[in-house]
């Protein structure tokens, strides 16, 4: 194979409100973590539950707008994205490390904040202008010339 996939799929809360910043370019960015979960039965035949922290960040134009208009703590969410570690030095000289997801596309799945209709609101980046086909009409110069009979 000589490719590779770096996709990820998340259904979770938001464990806290997005912090959204903008950087001197005007850029924005938004980042929040989401807590997935899921029960079990142990051993003992005990239910558990288990719950895993993601660190998300938000990094495309418009999506930024949305999640700093819609999200806040709570919301149930449904993201697609792509895994990214950075790795950084804090004042004290270690090195740290972050592993986050960089979102692609994210759909609120419910809460305060669901459309008036009750739909889920589908939040997607738009696709750039450059990937869209162009659509032209056939020319009619000799209709005749294309009749299949």
């Amino acid at each position: 194979m000589s490719g590779s996939v770096n996709k990820v799929i998340l259904i979770g809360n938001l464990g806290k409100d997005p912090e959204v910043r903008y950087l001197d370019d005007n850029r924005g960015f938004a980042k929040f973590p989401i807590a997935t979960s899921e029960t079990y039965k142990d051993k003992t035949g005990e239910r558990k539950e288990s719950t895993e922290w993601h660190n998300i960040s938000v990094w495309r134009p418009g999506l930024v707008q949305v999640v700093e208009k819609y999200l806040k703590k709570g919301n149930k969410v449904y993201i697609e994205g792509k895994l990214r570690t950075r790795s950084w030095e804090d004042e004290q000289k270690q090195m740290r490390y972050i592993t986050e997801i960089v979102v692609d596309n994210l759909t609120l799945l419910g809460g305060p904040n669901m459309s008036q209709d009750g739909n889920e609101t589908n939040i997607e980046q738009p696709k750039p202008q450059a990937e869209r086909q162009p659509v032209s009409e056939p020319s009619i110069e000799n209709p005749d010339d294309d009749l299949p009979f």
